[in-house]
């Protein structure tokens, strides 16, 4: 049948029409594509091509009270190889292998890698200066000295346990380097380039820098000068008695802040491998607990004033030499005991039958409430790992013997950290504090403080009268009783401090 001259240009219309249209809807989503969705597809396409270097941030300083630094970074590049970059892997690796200290074959295995970039360790991690440049020198196509750092402890064992160390990459892994890591390791930034499917330098493109931002620098509580002094003590110490371990504490009673720490066996954190890990991972001052003796007497004497179960001045005490308690006879440390003495006699003298009486009169339950309220028996939450709890009697385990040897610290265990923070709020006005070793943050740009820490007080333990009460106590002690020989020893103390002033 023949078609008419009317239904072909219909049809013809029709196909024109739809051309149209499809032309017309192609044009439309081509402008879409290229000015709504140009850029970000564009940033999207650059993303896939590039290929970064990375460049380690410079973990912040970390500063005693004064602005001494403790621990800082130094520049230690390391050597990166970006594998289809390198056009003769056997002759790179030739002249890498005596550099880096490492064999041609690992060399090679490392650099054939189907990876963007690759770091050549261990030879090349952590390198010096000198040897950086060298590399450098040789122009070698696909290999890379990247700028990265390494922590450096400029006064050796000083602070360790309280410092801490990093890891290969910069990481804390333990004391403040790992507490605060993350305001310390800063922000890493890196060199980028764009290269092809095959990894090759794109022609005529460039490349970015991202800065690395440092992270923030950390003032710490502790002095230098007292912690020098203490650790130079404890070395005599341990050579003098031939110890297997010492640790010593330091704290401002007023707020909590910890002036000195320090133990012994120490090590150098620039060189913990060198070392057994129980002498870095153990900080003996939060860590190791003990049966604290007669330092626990100021315990049970605080409470003793804040109940008011006894008079210092006017009350009287009779010591034959021990006390008789569920059968048990526990001894006086002086043979034939002291005698008649007032109560506060028996504070000077460490009396162990006058605070047995002391326990008696405050009762199982009162006691252990105080002992709880000053601390004992949990952590204190100083900003430190590796801290104990301490061991006390559950008080239904608690008999007349366990509330007698309780009341002249034998029979429980505590850490020094508990023990001086405890001893603190007995004599501070009654407030337990928080020991704390984090100071301030410092912008290292600035010299500016971003933050600092402020006090953290626990609870009101006894009132302000009681802790006066306690204090005047044990100045007594010092001046007449059995801790005579503390003034000697502070009194030559502050001489020497004098004298390295002057």
């Amino acid at each position: 049948m023949k078609v008419s001259k009317v239904v072909t240009r219909r049809r013809m219309l029709w196909t024109l029409l739809g051309l149209a249209v499809l032309f017309g809807s192609l044009a439309v989503r081509l402008a879409y594509v290229q000015l709504y969705q140009g850029e970000k597809l564009s940033a999207k396409a650059e993303e896939s091509w590039r290929r970064n270097i990375p460049y380690t941030a410079k973990r912040g300083e970390i500063l005693d009270r004064e602005g001494v630094a403790l621990a800082y970074n130094v520049s230690s590049p390391t050597v990166y190889a970006v594998p289809v970059q390198v056009k003769d892997k056997q002759k790179t690796a030739q002249q890498l292998a005596p550099l880096l200290g490492m064999t041609e074959e690992k060399l090679v295995t490392l650099m054939s890698k189907r990876e963007s970039s690759v770091k050549l360790q261990p030879g090349g991690r952590k390198i010096t200066m000198e040897l950086a440049a060298s590399i450098r020198d040789l122009q070698l196509p696909g290999i890379v000295v990247a700028e990265d750092n390494k922590r450096y402890y400029p006064y050796g064992d000083l602070a360790a346990h309280i410092l801490g160390f990093t890891g290969i990459d910069n990481q804390g892994i333990t004391g403040i380097e790992s507490i605060y890591d993350k305001l310390l390791k800063g922000i890493a930034g890196n060199v980028s380039y764009l290269s092809d499917a095959g990894g090759r330098l794109m022609p005529g493109s460039s490349e970015k820098y991202h800065e690395p931002q440092e992270g923030l620098s950390l003032q710490l509580t502790i002095d230098k000068q007292i912690q020098s002094i203490m650790e130079r003590e404890l070395d005599q110490a341990m050579v003098k008695y031939q110890a297997q371990g010492a640790w010593s504490i330091a704290m401002n009673p007023k707020n909590g802040e910890i002036l000195a720490m320090a133990s012994r066996p120490g090590y150098e954190p620039g060189s913990y491998k060198e070392y057994d890990a129980e002498v870095y991972n153990r900080n003996l001052p939060i860590w190791m607990t003990y049966e604290p003796g007669s330092t626990f007497k100021i315990i049970t004497l605080a409470a003793a004033l804040e109940e008011n179960k006894v008079d210092l001045q006017n009350e009287r005490f009779f010591d034959p030499g021990y006390a008789e308690v569920g059968g048990a006879r526990l001894r006086c440390w002086k043979k034939g005991g002291h005698g008649s003495q007032t109560f506060l006699e028996v504070v000077e003298n460490s009396c162990n039958p006058g605070f047995v009486a002391l326990g008696q009169r405050l009762g199982k339950e009162t006691l252990f409430k105080y002992i709880r309220d000053f601390g004992f028996g949990t952590k204190t939450g100083i900003d430190l790992n590796g801290e104990a709890s301490g061991i006390l009697f559950k008080l239904s385990q608690v008999g007349p013997v366990e509330l007698a040897t309780t009341a002249f610290g034998q029979g429980v265990s505590v850490t020094p950290i508990q023990q001086i923070a405890a001893v603190s709020a007995a004599i501070n006005g009654g407030k337990l504090y928080t020991p704390h070793v984090a100071k301030a943050w410092i912008n290292p740009e600035t010299g500016e403080t971003v933050s600092e820490v402020q006090p953290k007080e626990v609870r009101q333990v006894i009132s302000e009268e009681t802790s006066k009460k306690v204090r005047a106590a044990l100045e007594s002690v010092v001046a007449k009783g059995t801790a005579g020989r503390l003034l000697l020893t502070a009194t030559g103390w502050e001489a020497k401090q004098g004298r390295h002033k002057r």
